[in-house]
């Protein structure tokens, strides 16, 4: 298996649904600027709508990080919008839904499953140079917790920014950070 952490963002164009419109979104759109991937196994499903609802209640924390968020299944852009049109809280979503029907996107990123034509619950952190920080998989059952990616982010944003430095355990913003070195060795 080849490791995701610092690999580069593959190139891709995809439809979308995003502001009640359809457009095309491609790996040029995410040049520059914080992203996170977030791949789902289907609409109208079950865990889905919690997990993209969270998102979407901290859409506007992830914006002023810098951050765009791309949900991302396996339905065409037409499901999309019908799903948005159908769900009250589907209806709560800002940022756009990436539609993966040929499975490309998903299997770029390791989280397609073959034999369903889904998608695992994966969820990719990409740099504004096109790196990948953080790669987190889920099987389906399990849900997401946008709180905890935001604090990811936070942490990935600060370790960018702060060359030596890292985030220990649960690190929050503000808190302190460690300069690993000889002198930490044995020290924590």
């Amino acid at each position: 298996m080849t490791p995701l952490i610092n690999a580069s963002l593959p190139e891709f164009t995809v439809q979308a649904f995003h502001d009640g419109a359809f457009k095309q979104v491609s790996h040029k759109d995410l040049a520059g600027k914080w992203s996170v991937l977030f791949f789902y196994p289907a609409d109208f499903t079950f865990v889905c709508p919690t997990e993209l609802a969270d998102m979407a209640d901290l859409y506007a924390e992830f914006q002023k990080l810098g951050v765009e968020i791309y949900s991302v299944s396996t339905d065409t852009h037409f499901v999309h919008k019908a799903w948005h049109d159908a769900s009250e809280t589907i209806r709560k979503i800002r940022y756009p839904m990436l539609a993966d029907p040929t499975g490309s996107l998903t299997r770029a990123f390791g989280v397609h499953i073959e034999e369903e034509g889904l998608a695992y619950r994966g969820t990719f952190l990409i740099s504004p140079e096109g790196k990948v920080k953080v790669a987190e998989i889920h099987d389906n059952g399990i849900g997401r917790n946008a709180g905890e990616l935001l604090r990811k982010v936070q942490a990935a944003q600060f370790v960018a920014s702060h060359p030596g430095e890292v985030c220990p355990a649960k690190w929050q913003p503000g808190e302190a950070t460690l300069k690993p070195g000889l002198d930490l060795v044995g020290k924590i």
